[in-house]
């Protein structure tokens, strides 16, 4: 009863007219990110970051988070019209998605995928609903050591449950690491590897890095590869929309199944994307119509538009409640917290009830205005398309350097964005992940300083770390993440031995 009383006290806070509107507006910018191609959620909320530093806390991360659910929506109107995924989560709804466009079922696919989307959605924002609370209570007990081995429960599970290799993986932390610790000491107040520019007295801003990395690596990856659009047209009847909820129900066990891995993959560092696929193949592997799979089969497109939705929204409860996000629009959004001076993490339930429980009530309403503005604006999304993206892509370059600029009014954040940048292409290029990287700038300085800490406390002596249930279960959970590839290969051998003893 408490949380639903915080809860309607947030909507009171949301259901204000200028953040209504800030809602409206992030839904449209987000829809319009998730469109085009080469941009997306983490993207689209770097670039926008600093159009906010002059707005309440509370009415900014409204907007970044409404960007975020309309670029989730956003990436299933290209993936059915164009077959061009315009998000990496959204490439499994192109399999089933598209042919039923190009069998006249458009409408039918777009509804499904925007209703799914919503559905899943609502899910993880009724689960951060009731767990939140319970999750940042229980996190109140934690100490420097418990912090430090939650940090290294999410940087381990990077490794052992991201897709890729994970030496890459662990190539790309370390550099994060390294980049997070240049500027002032926190722990000793000593300047460390500045090599004499002022500039970096307070290490390298996150965002600069963010802008960069994504918003340029992308924007030069999709230059590269010569990206042109065909326009098309577009249009949802409002018959085939009914016609369509009426279909719905009958999948009601794959929409919960893809809801559960879609929570689950959100609150630990899967994603969106491995969510999305996985849930995919297990709903072609427990349909019916299986085999119809790839050939326009409405399950198709339902499966994994519920689990990315899912995960994407699941991933701002672990942000929320222990300071770790999820994902990297979640790292983004932390990081945005950070320069407003909110600190996320179990205070932020006690100290900035108002703004939390703002931000989860305009969740809801944020899901519920971004499928009425899909379902009523597709034709004005798909014609975005048309325009060529020889414009669009100078745009975009014009709004990451002025939004660079703006963070501490200094060409030098400029030039710092474009080496990012031109970081970001190669590490794309050579297949390195930059969530990780990502990941390690946000929270490299907070875990460190959380293990300087526990090992003053405790005089140097690293069995601190192992110190009771708690602090023990996360480092060990986590030595079995960062294990876990060498695990698998090791098992995987061991059956193949069996096998071909047994053959």
């Amino acid at each position: 009863m408490e949380e639903l009383s915080s809860l309607m006290h947030g909507f009171a806070v949301v259901l204000t007219p200028f953040n209504l509107f800030l809602m409206c507006v992030g839904i449209l910018l987000g829809v319009i990110i998730g469109v085009l191609p080469g941009l997306g959620g983490a993207n689209g909320v770097a670039i926008l970051l600093p159009l906010t530093f002059s707005m309440p806390p509370t009415s900014a991360i409204i907007m970044l988070t409404c960007i975020y659910w309309g670029a989730l929506f956003g990436g299933a109107i290209t993936s059915i019209l164009f077959n061009i995924p315009g998000e990496p989560w959204s490439v499994a709804t192109t399999f089933d998605g598209h042919p039923m466009a190009q069998r006249g079922r458009a409408d039918e696919a777009l509804t499904a995928a925007f209703t799914s989307s919503f559905i899943g959605a609502f899910f993880a924002v009724v689960l951060i609903t009731f767990l939140a609370p319970v999750v940042a209570r229980f996190a109140l007990k934690f100490g420097p050591a418990e912090f430090f081995a939650v940090f290294f429960l999410t940087f381990a599970s990077f490794i052992g449950m991201g897709k890729g290799s994970p030496w890459k993986t662990l190539a790309a932390m370390c550099l994060g690491l390294a980049l997070a610790s240049v500027g002032l000491d926190k722990v000793t107040g000593t300047l460390r590897l500045t090599f004499g520019h002022t500039e970096l007295l307070t290490g390298f801003d996150f965002l600069i890095a963010v802008i960069g990395l994504f918003g340029i690596g992308e924007i030069l990856a999709s230059m590269e590869s010569g990206l042109k659009f065909q326009g098309a047209t577009a249009k949802i009847r409002m018959d085939a929309v009914l016609q369509t909820w009426k279909k719905l129900p009958q999948y009601w066990a794959t929409s919960l199944r893809s809801c559960a891995i879609g929570c689950w993959m959100g609150i630990t560092p899967g994603g969106a994307t491995p969510a999305s696929f996985m849930s995919y193949a297990l709903a072609k592997r427990f349909s019916k119509n299986g085999d119809n799979f790839g050939k326009g089969e409405i399950e198709g497109v339902i499966a994994p538009e519920t689990a990315a939705h899912a995960a994407g929204t699941a991933a701002m409860l672990p942000m929320l409640t222990l300071g770790i996000p999820g994902s990297p629009t979640a790292a983004v959004l932390l990081g945005g917290l950070l320069i407003w001076g909110l600190q996320p993490g179990p205070l932020l339930f006690i100290e900035q009830k108002e703004f939390v429980w703002g931000l989860i009530a305009s969740m809801y309403l944020g899901n519920v205005v971004g499928l009425i503005i899909v379902l009523t604006c597709v034709p004005l999304f798909a014609a975005i398309l048309r325009i060529p993206f020889s414009i669009i892509a100078p745009a975009i370059l014009v709004i990451c350097a002025v939004g660079a600029y703006t963070v501490n009014n200094s060409m030098f954040d400029v030039w710092l964005m474009l080496v990012f940048g031109l970081a970001g292409y190669v590490f794309n290029k050579l297949g390195y992940p930059l969530a990780p990287l990502v990941l390690a700038i946000v929270l490299g300085s907070k875990a460190e300083e959380s293990f300087r800490q526990a090992l003053l406390g405790s005089q140097g002596d690293l069995t601190v770390f192992f110190s009771n249930w708690l602090v023990g279960g996360i480092m060990g959970l986590g030595m079995v993440m960062l294990f876990w590839p060498l695990i698998a290969m090791v098992v995987g051998k061991i059956r193949g031995g069996t096998k071909s003893a047994t053959a």
